[in-house]
């Protein structure tokens, strides 16, 4: 038997999962990275229905996760995923711990998580990290799961992999210096490879992701309507869909907010630009993350001798890639007869568990 492999990526804004692989095909699921905390677990009911979500013991307290989580809510949430060390929290196990639960497994040889490029910088939180998910973990609603080793790698890192399986081109790409680019809820990451491996000095992050977008917009609305308006999903629906968010039974439109909105990634590109220059070495620019749409003019305007890079799904990107190189890591110890490894080169393969 193979080695069982699953990939969890824990965003500010949603975490992202791989549900399990069928004929070759990775299934992703996602929820809202929301964790309401409570001092025992709560199962409540929606209508006549129990919402999908789960209560997840951490940190001496019940989180409840999961797709429903909107609906635990209260008037005040607190986001602690905000700051660097956010892995270290409580919150942070949780999500992770709710995407397990709904992996419907019981034990996992390797588990792969990505990280911020400025958090994964914090070697030793990464390393402090990698242990805490080491180990037996109680789910929830009786369940348990037993994680043999775990490995956090850049978030980026996780699209170039997968980039390159999609294009067939994982050779040719560790010859090659590549940027990827990645604006996520909370954070715009970028990260500068040669081949497969890191250019620390040309790689970070800031804190402009579409979370700052939305709060602009909404910002925008409080003002003209003389309201606390804070409905950030609609708003972000309404700049993915085109349509209009309805505010007090209208239709408000959004065009009078969003030249202000976009210099969030005006703002966050010309951080970029002070890491990555001109990028005249760089032959391959990959753009991926939930962000992807809206930060997509600014870049090509950054980047206009350039073809920018982007994916299918690009949300789920990096999870994919965590997969993808989790399942290539632990085949290289199977064939080598030893212990699935923590710290060894990432190379392409494509096999099914």
């Amino acid at each position: 038997m193979e080695p069982i492999v699953r990939a969890v990526d824990v965003g500010r804004g949603n975490t992202k999962f791989i549900s399990g692989i069928k004929n070759g095909e990775l299934r992703c699921e996602m929820f809202p990275s929301q964790a309401h905390p409570s001092e025992v677990a709560v199962e409540a009911e929606a209508w006549g229905a129990r919402r999908k979500t789960v209560g997840i013991p951490a940190g001496g307290l019940v989180y409840e996760v999961g797709p429903d989580v909107h609906l635990a809510s209260d008037v005040f949430n607190a986001n602690v995923l905000q700051h660097d060390r956010y892995c270290d929290t409580p919150e942070y196990l949780a999500l992770l711990l709710g995407a397990l639960h709904y992996m419907q497994v019981d034990h996992i040889d390797l588990l792969v998580v990505g990280l911020p490029v400025a958090t994964y910088k914090l070697k030793s939180l990464v390393t402090a990290l990698e242990r805490r998910l080491t180990g037996d973990h109680e789910l929830g609603k009786g369940k348990r799961v037993k994680v043999i080793r775990a490995k956090a790698i850049a978030q980026p890192a996780g699209a170039l992999m997968h980039y390159g399986l999609m294009q067939g081109k994982v050779a040719q790409l560790r010859k090659e210096r590549s940027l990827i680019i990645d604006p996520g809820r909370r954070t715009f990451d970028w990260l500068v490879t040669q081949g497969m491996q890191q250019i620390e000095k040309r790689s970070h992050s800031v804190p402009r992701g579409m979370h700052d977008v939305l709060h602009a917009i909404v910002e925008g609305i409080s003002r003209s309507t003389g309201s606390h308006y804070r409905d950030y999903d609609t708003v972000d629906t309404a700049l993915r869909t085109g349509k209009q968010p309805v505010v007090f039974q209208a239709e408000y439109d959004l065009a009078r907010h969003l030249p202000l909105a976009r210099k969030i990634p005006e703002q966050a590109v010309a951080e970029m630009l002070h890491y990555v220059g001109d990028a005249s070495d760089i032959r391959n620019i990959i753009l991926v993350g939930g962000g992807a749409f809206f930060y997509r003019a600014a870049l090509k305007s950054a980047f206009p001798n350039h073809a920018i890079h982007e994916l299918k799904d690009p949300i789920f990107a990096n999870v994919k890639g965590f997969q993808q190189a989790g399942m290539e890591l632990a085949r290289a110890a199977v064939g080598a007869g030893t212990a699935v490894p923590l710290q060894p080169e990432v190379t392409a393969g494509g096999r099914d568990e």
